[in-house]
């Protein structure tokens, strides 16, 4: 593959300011982080005559695609498939943004076209949807959206000095580099009682009726009922953890009860409790509440989302032996 390699070169090297400042040249958004910003350069002046939609990539054999993600400076081994996802997210993605994490708060329809594009099955609840996009971002980890450090210090390796400077008059200098990672934004203190996304209470409803065949009419009843009152169950979350400073524990989980038998929940059953307090607790972690003896959390963990991930998937089988729910 025939590239301008004094110009991919000075991209690989450029930092946020030049880059911009290309991208607003070339009528290009200049957006998003440094990577997403050479990302979008190089697919432009580099392989402005490749289809990179996804219909494109899918039809690239499995070398053309392995030069293509050479040029965007990122890892190119793996197999036809993992080369497939591994460039579609390159070009559309933020890897600083779509993380395992992130994906709690994504809807239903949204995993759908993830899935789709990432040549997943769609089957299953939003849960299962989740794990399979999680796993082929942590099978992709450091694979994507963060070029080589070695270009990103060095540039191309081979390129004769004459061939650097004649092209690279206008690379930002070293001193700017400051420029690029940008202080970060005062932490700010969770609102507890802001409305949680759609994501969230697609999950809690899920959970509260998860394998409700197996438990008895009583207890469907209740469960259906509370499912139906489950925005009203995370305001209740809310205004809770802004009473009690943002703590979770046997105390808040105890009110919680208190406050719902008042408003003539159907609470009678140990079976039913126990599902509304542990929906509960989901959604207090998510709002950032201090969860028993722990600090305040002001974002999910990423390896104890990934373990509750992992820990869901391990009831994906028993979900699809029932066939789509769609």
């Amino acid at each position: 593959m025939k590239v301008d390699r004094v110009l991919l070169d000075a991209l690989y090297r450029g930092r946020l300011v030049g880059l911009r400042t290309r991208a607003e040249e070339a009528g290009l958004s200049k957006s998003g982080s440094v990577e997403v910003v050479r990302a979008r350069l190089i697919q432009h002046h580099i392989l402005g005559d490749s289809d990179l939609s996804w219909e494109g990539i899918q039809s690239m054999s499995h070398k053309e695609i392995g030069e293509v993600l050479k040029v965007f400076g990122i890892k190119s081994s793996g197999s036809h498939k993992e080369r497939r996802q591994r460039l579609w997210l390159h070009l559309n993605f933020d890897s600083r943004r779509m993380t395992v994490e992130r994906l709690v708060e994504v809807d239903r329809d949204r995993l759908h076209k993830l899935c789709r594009r990432l040549e997943l099955e769609r089957t299953g609840n939003r849960m299962v949807l989740v794990g399979r996009v999680a796993g082929v971002l942590t099978s992709q980890a450091n694979g994507w959206g963060r070029i080589k450090r070695s270009l990103w210090r060095s540039g191309i390796p081979d390129l004769p000095m004459g061939e650097i400077e004649a092209g690279a008059e206008d690379v930002v200098e070293e001193v700017e580099i400051g420029l690029e990672e940008m202080p970060a934004e005062p932490k700010e203190e969770p609102d507890f009682q802001q409305s949680t996304s759609d994501a969230v209470l697609e999950d809690a409803s899920d959970a509260l009726v998860f394998e409700l065949d197996k438990v008895e009419s009583s207890v469907q009843g209740a469960l259906l009922t509370i499912q139906a009152r489950v925005e009203d169950l995370e305001r209740m979350v809310g205004t809770i953890l802004r009473g009690h400073g943002g703590r979770w524990g046997e105390e808040e989980e105890a009110l919680l009860i208190r406050l719902a038998e008042r408003r003539g929940w159907p609470l009678e059953s140990d079976e039913v409790r126990s599902r509304v307090t542990s929906v509960a607790t989901n959604i207090a972690e998510i709002k950032g509440a201090s969860l028993g003896d722990g600090g305040p959390r002001g974002r999910i963990d990423s390896s104890a989302a990934l373990e509750r991930i992992r820990e869901k998937m391990r009831h994906a089988e028993t979900l699809l032996s029932k066939g789509p729910e769609d």
